[in-house]
């Protein structure tokens, strides 16, 4: 329990500090009529006697009731408070009828419409300001789609404010995205999260930035305010995404001040500016311990005007060209590890050649792309081709034409095209060993 409101004159803050002495919210007078404060609760009484503590310091007070994390519903808080309703109407009441301010609640949708317009409904009669429905159930996570038709029709039924919530990784990428959203779900307005975290920019009509801009900008603020350093890597990191292992990613991670944290942000982002403006490459050979990487995709096609233009052909890929290379120099097959993150589904690879490791530091959609970036990075290591239009003749041909078998012009024409299939069978093959895990490490599974 917040017990002691602290006015710090030097950060010209309003802490709210606990009896150990940890600052538990930090906010100052810029943000009073901005920011509202959100808890979780179980308990009327207990959510009431903070309310009253904060609510001279923010604009509104928020219950989570839709959080599905297992630190807040086994304390009977989050979403564990949608199975019973007349706890979500004793809470709300108290705070409505206890503080000064606007209440407001988040919750998510129930197995049912009719449920969850029934629990709206309820909702709405405590007297709260506005409702927050997260398109998605208890169980759902970011990977299942938003349920835009819930929310529309929970917004129809009540005649409070309706935010719609959900939409980050699936609908909102843009700041044109935000009104296409509350568009589709009928609502008042919209609520981010993870979109906000990847770069706030999202909430500008100049948006979005450079992450990088973004990242400078927030480390201002976390040393202004002495932010928790912990909480300051943590937002960085969200902001890096797929880059959050890169040697930034890491280096961000082993430091433990914000001072640390901004001298090696601001080192490694002015040595990336320095490179661009010099005319260097982001294809630069980074070593991450054991491992060669480098910032590559796999681009199958790109769409220029009215022009489908192939960076790589159909039938060949750069995994056929590294087959064909271990075999030629009698090495063991490409073996490929790969891992997929939980938090956009993206996929990253690892191959094995020679006994050692490259891979791309992008994320990937599809394990296939995934492995195809990890052999782009080792066959451009190695000097050898990777059968992008345009390039020489590798020399890298089929094995009926390594083994002398062709007799003939019409006898090669039919070799070569025999040469597809037999590098499509022969990476599918090598496929078998490939390995797929979750981003938790990599398995031998």
């Amino acid at each position: 329990m917040l017990v002691c409101v602290f006015i710090y004159c030097v950060l010209e803050t309003v802490d709210f500090v606990a009896p150990d002495d940890r600052v538990m919210f930090r906010t100052c007078e810029r943000e009073k009529d901005r920011v509202v404060f959100q808890m979780g609760t179980a308990d009327p009484d207990r959510a009431l006697t903070v309310a009253r503590l904060v609510e001279k310091d923010v604009a509104a007070v928020d219950v989570n009731m839709g959080c599905p994390k297992e630190y807040s519903t086994k304390g009977g808080m989050g979403a564990a408070l949608l199975s019973d309703p007349d706890k979500i109407e004793a809470i709300l009441k108290k705070l409505v009828t206890g503080v000064s301010i606007p209440v407001t609640c988040k919750i998510r949708i129930l197995p049912s419409l009719e449920e969850t317009i029934s629990l709206v409904q309820r909702i709405e009669n405590t007297g709260v300001a506005a409702v927050a429905v997260h398109g998605r159930l208890k169980d759902e996570r970011p990977r299942h789609p938003v349920h835009c038709d819930y929310i529309r029709a929970v917004a129809r039924a009540v005649s409070i404010p309706v935010i719609a919530n959900g939409g980050s990784l699936d609908l909102v990428k843009t700041n044109a995205d935000i009104e296409v959203f509350r568009k589709a779900a009928g609502a008042s307005s919209v609520m981010l999260a993870r979109a906000a975290m990847w770069n706030v920019s999202v909430f500008s009509s100049r948006g979005p930035l450079p992450v990088e801009s973004v990242m400078e900008e927030y480390l201002k603020y976390a040393i202004r305010y002495d932010n928790h350093a912990f909480n300051t890597k943590y937002c960085l990191c969200q902001m890096l995404r797929d880059k959050v292992e890169s040697p930034l990613g890491k280096q961000l991670q082993a430091a433990q001040t914000n001072t640390e944290i901004r001298s090696v942000t601001q080192e490694r982002l002015q040595a990336r500016r320095d490179a661009l403006q010099s005319g260097g490459q982001e294809e630069q050979l980074v070593m991450d311990g054991d491992v060669t990487t480098m910032a590559v995709k796999f681009e199958r096609s790109v769409i220029f005007k009215i022009i489908n233009w192939r960076e790589y052909p159909p039938h060949i890929t750069p995994k056929m060209f590294l087959l064909e290379w271990s075999r030629k120099e009698k090495v063991e097959q490409p073996l490929y590890q790969t891992v997929q993150r939980a938090q956009d589904r993206g996929f990253q690879s690892i191959v094995t050649v020679a006994k050692k490791q490259y891979r791309s530091s992008l994320w990937e959609k599809s394990k296939k792309f995934a492995e195809q970036a990890a052999a782009i990075v080792c066959l451009r290591v190695l000097g050898v081709p990777e059968g992008r239009i345009g390039e020489e003749d590798s020399g890298l041909v089929c094995k009926r034409k390594r083994e002398g078998k062709t007799n003939g012009a019409v006898e090669e024409e039919g070799s070569k095209k025999r040469h597809v299939i037999d590098l499509q069978r022969e990476a599918e093959s090598a496929a078998k060993g490939d390995q797929t895990v979750n981003a938790s490490g990599y398995s031998n599974s």
